[in-house]
This record gives structure tokens, sequence and C-alpha cells, in this order.
């Protein structure tokens, strides 16, 4: 991304009662960052608020779409960041111990934790302004946030334009890989943060799919890079040719939104495995560019599928 790009992508300051697709907001509605409040007592509370909601916080990401999936339902998983202008040693992590937003190594890595709420309205700005705090601290240190930190650089400003390098981990043993457990009781804390941790694996062949067992349900979720109401379209086309299939007897059962992309669920049977998906996903990711490039209307057995994908949709951020 260059630097006109980068200019594009920073997000300005809107009114509270913006919310991140130009619509207003009500007093009473949920806030759109996800709290849980109403957003009168959030993002519309007016007395130092933080700058509004973004809906789509890391769009312009070359990994976006790995971004949301590490974030919001990926356990165990690592990717080197290429931060500019240093030549530290810097990971993303999905999961740090203790919810961490970072921490800076005894070696002076940094390891930066995606799977924490701010609630201040930009992630990007948020894990972005962590990062910095952690690149200005001392080894052993744990780095977060305090307080919403204004105005600033996004995680966009701050990186190179590389698409991220995606290692999922069978758990969380990389925590602690490096060092000594002479007492035993890192042993203990793992063994809980692992028998936590659904095993996952993601597909090699396309981006941001992601295999999982959950307990003795299998699933596939796979984070897309394209507009909402073009996903819905393009997905009315393939359920009307039944072309949306990956595997014998599994079932598209919905889709969630995270951070302004569309993420479908597939319940698979059981004993799929994520190998066996390589190839059907590839062959989706054609029909889905296919269909994504039709532009004419759809047909009213498309509009009664589209309209049960949307009955079926749900907003986790």
């Amino acid at each position: 991304m260059g630097k006109k790009s980068r200019q594009r992508n920073r997000t300005t300051t809107a009114p509270a009662e913006a919310s991140g697709d130009g619509t207003r907001l009500g007093a009473r509605q949920p806030c759109p960052c996800g709290s849980g409040r109403r957003f009168k007592a959030c993002h519309g509370a007016g007395d130092g608020a933080p700058p509004a909601f973004v809906a789509r916080p890391f769009e312009g990401l070359p990994s976006e779409a790995d971004v949301v999936a590490l974030r919001e339902f990926v356990p165990a998983a690592t990717a080197p960041l290429r931060v500019l202008d240093t030549d530290r040693n810097v990971q993303v992590c999905s999961l740090l111990p203790g919810a961490a937003p970072a921490l800076v190594r005894e070696d002076g890595s940094v390891w930066l934790g995606l799977q924490v709420q701010h609630a201040y309205g930009d992630p990007s700005r948020d894990l972005a302004a962590v990062l910095r705090k952690a690149l200005d601290s001392e080894p052993g240190n744990m780095v977060g946030l305090a307080e919403s930190p204004g105005v600033g650089p996004r995680l966009q400003d701050l990186l190179s334009d590389e698409p991220l390098e995606v290692t999922v981990h069978d758990g969380f043993d990389y925590w602690v890989a490096d060092l000594e457990d002479a007492d035993g009781s890192m042993a203990a804390a793992l063994q809980q943060a692992n028998e936590a941790a659904a095993p996952t694996r993601r597909l090699a062949g396309v981006e941001a799919a992601y295999w999982t067992s959950i307990g003795n349900r299998e699933y596939l979720r796979w984070v897309l890079p394209h507009d909402e109401d073009g996903v819905l379209d393009a997905f009315a086309r393939l359920h009307a040719t039944r072309t949306e299939r990956l595997v014998d007897d599994d079932r598209l059962i919905g889709m969630f939104r995270a951070h302004g992309l569309v993420v479908p669920v597939w319940d698979l049977p059981l004993g799929t495995g994520g190998e066996a998906l390589e190839r059907p996903a590839a062959k989706l990711v054609t029909a889905l560019d296919e269909a994504l490039a039709i532009s004419t209307p759809l047909t009213s057995e498309e509009r009664a599928a589209r309209a049960g994908l949307a009955s079926r949709q749900l907003t986790i951020r």
C-alpha cells in the first residue's frame, strides 16, 4: 500500500451520532462497538467520547480477512509482522497469556495480542497504539491501554504491505517454548489453556478459511474480503445451483459479520477433516468470483435464497 492509499485509509473523527455506515443512531440503540451498552452511554456520550465507531477497521491490510479470523475465532495462531522503520522482532498472536494486549519478551521481541476488546471504536488504531507503546517499553513488560489513545496511526500505517504468514498451533505451548519450567507451574496452566482450544486448521489453498472441530461437530468458517451485499447476492446465486456445497452432506448453516466482513459457516459431516476441503474450497472460490461478477437482477428463487441467508446472519463485532 503506497503513501497516498495509506492516507485514504486514515479514519477521521466523525460525530458520535454517526454509525460506521453513515446512518444516525438513536440514544437507546445498542452501541455498534459491541460493548453491550446503549449508544448514549458509550460512543454517544459526548463528553470526551472516542472517535466514531469504524465498521471495517482492518480494510486495506493485505491480510484483512486473516486478521479478523485470528481476532474472532482462531484459538492459537501466530504470524510475524513487518513493522515499518524498525528491525525489531514482532509477531501477532491470536491470544496471549492472561489476554494481555502485548508482551515485550526478555529478548526484546514484541508479541501483539489480537483477542483484546478495548471498545474505543477503532480496533486498528487501538492495536497500533499498543504496538507503538510496546516498542518503547523495556523487556519483561506487559503493555495495554487504560484509556482511548485518541487520534493516531492505525495498523495500516505501521505495517508493510506483505501478507501475513499465519501458523496455526495445536495449543499454546509456543507461549513458553523458550522458557524453563522448573516447578511445573507453567505446564499446569498450559494444560488448562490447551484443553479449551478447539482443534483448528487453516486451509492452504484459499485465504482465511479455517476448519475446526468443536465437541463432536466439524465446521468451516471462512472470512470473505468482499462487500457484504455482493457476498449475499453471490451465495444466493450459488444456492440456486447447489454450488455452495463443499462435500457431500455438508450444510451452509449461516453467516456472521465481524469487523465489516461476512463469515459463512458450514456444518460438516463428522470425520471430514481439513485436508478434504482443499480442492472443493478452491473450486468454490472460482464459482464465487464468477457469481460476484454477475450484475443481472436476482431471480425469484435467488431472492428467496438471499432472504434466507440474511435472516440467519449474526453480527458479533
